[in-house]
């Protein structure tokens, strides 16, 4: 086998076999095949797309590339959830805590931010002490013990994805669906869980821009979950405006905290819910999605959920009083308003370009590995829809300095935009693929 006729042959259309793929996974892993070859084989892939079957043989020789974790030691089902990034999106702080409250354990490998979308590891850090390097046995471990795990992933949890996605990073093939679908998968399938639960996101905020693209991605990871005995359901939510109030990491741990004591946003609790009571059904632990709801819910007012997520911060190392004294989070020492020159409707709050300005303003990183302010932020004061009088207050912007406020004020004051006449608001959760 050849890789320069691999190339050849997806440049032309044709459908590679597992075996093939296999072989150029393998042999770009172990660098027998150099990274020139792989990219001209990214780029094929990228203009002539790939089939279901190919899509799932991709995905399985990532899995094979490292280690898988046996998951099946804790009981017969452990759910898994996972969000292709969006803008203010704190949900598996939510969902986590619920779900394992009611029953179903939940262990989740999670990555940090990128660009405009944040990660839930780097929210997670910004509780004292809270220790997110797990070894797989410490992981296990925490599943049983607390129910919930939530850990960064491993060098060598699917170590061919992390090389190849480094690899469509610099060569313009990072849009590409089957790649991101067999991406996503690769780790979700490595990390052992019977089921998972997606969230697709769409809109401005989002990779997926349209309703189109983002079924056709929920689709995809349906179908490769399907190939390898995997439960997949996906959740297609909006996100042409940042989910609940607050965009940055520590204020995103404390809307997480306000929202499991009763006080969160409704659009983040409809998004939490609907996932939660998806990976119940999927566990079989409650007879419909329908009856899943109900459970999310009176886990949420009984106060378990806020109980878990407290035992789950314990567990891993963190100082849990921030639960009760949310002033313990990081605070960033400047706070600047940004209010509204004229009356109307708020009719968009554009996520990317608040997604974009957090990263402005610290709160993300443009590359891998580069240092982020997990105090600095914002929290939206008007949601879409909202009657805004002249003078009202639109964001609150948490920054490290004074110029940083200032700097970033003007880049958010694009992203809200009023209308004279009333609003129609769409669901926060639009779709549901199975």
């Amino acid at each position: 086998m050849r890789a320069v006729d691999l190339i050849a042959a997806k440049r032309e259309g044709r459908e590679l076999t597992a075996e093939e793929i296999s072989w150029l996974v393998s042999g770009f892993t172990s660098g027998d095949i150099p990274d020139y070859q792989v990219s001209a084989w990214l780029m094929a892939v990228v203009l002539r797309g790939m089939t279901a079957t190919e899509t799932a043989g991709l995905t399985r020789a990532m899995v094979a590339s490292g280690c898988h974790l046996d998951l099946s030691s804790v009981g017969p089902f452990v759910g898994d959830k996972h969000s292709t990034g969006g803008v203010g999106d704190k949900t598996t702080l939510v969902v986590g805590p619920l779900v394992a409250a009611a029953g179903v354990p939940v262990g989740k490998m999670s990555g940090r931010g990128l660009g405009f979308t944040g990660g839930t590891i780097d929210k997670l850090e910004s509780i004292n002490g809270f220790r997110t390097q797990l070894s797989p046995e410490d992981f296990i471990q925490a599943i049983k013990r607390v129910g919930l795990v939530v850990a960064s992933q491993t060098p060598d949890l699917a170590p061919a994805d992390g090389r190849l996605y480094a690899l469509r990073d610099v060569t313009a093939t990072v849009e590409s669906i089957p790649l991101i679908a067999s991406s996503i998968m690769s780790k979700k399938v490595a990390a052992g869980a019977n089921g998972v639960v997606l969230d697709v996101k769409v809109g401005h905020g989002a990779f997926m821009k349209t309703m189109d693209d983002a079924r056709r991605l929920a689709e995809a990871m349906r179908d490769i979950g399907q190939s390898v005995g995997l439960q997949v359901r996906a959740i297609l939510s909006g996100m042409d405006e940042p989910l609940g109030w607050a965009v940055g990491n520590a204020l995103e741990v404390e809307e997480a905290v306000l929202t499991l004591k009763g006080d969160g946003p409704p659009d983040l609790v409809e998004v939490a819910f609907t996932l939660g009571a998806n990976l119940l059904d999927m566990a079989g632990n409650v007879p419909s999605v329908e009856e899943g709801m109900v459970v999310m819910r009176e886990t949420l007012e009984s106060g378990k959920g806020l109980e878990k997520f407290r035992q789950f911060v314990e567990n891993q190392g963190g100082d849990p009083a921030f639960i009760d004294d949310l002033s313990l989070l990081p605070h960033a020492p400047v706070q600047r308003t940004l209010t509204s020159g004229k009356a109307g409707y708020l009719a968009a709050v554009d996520a990317e370009v608040i997604g974009r300005a957090s990263v402005e303003i610290g709160a993300g990183r443009v590359v891998k590995g580069a240092a982020i302010d997990h105090a600095v932020g914002f929290v939206l004061r008007k949601k879409v829809g909202d009657r805004v009088e002249v003078g009202d207050l639109l964001v609150t912007l948490h920054a490290s300095t004074q110029e940083g406020a200032d700097n970033v004020a003007s880049s958010l004051e694009g992203a809200f935009q009023l209308s004279e006449a009333p609003v129609e608001l769409s669901a926060a959760v639009l779709e549901v693929v199975v």
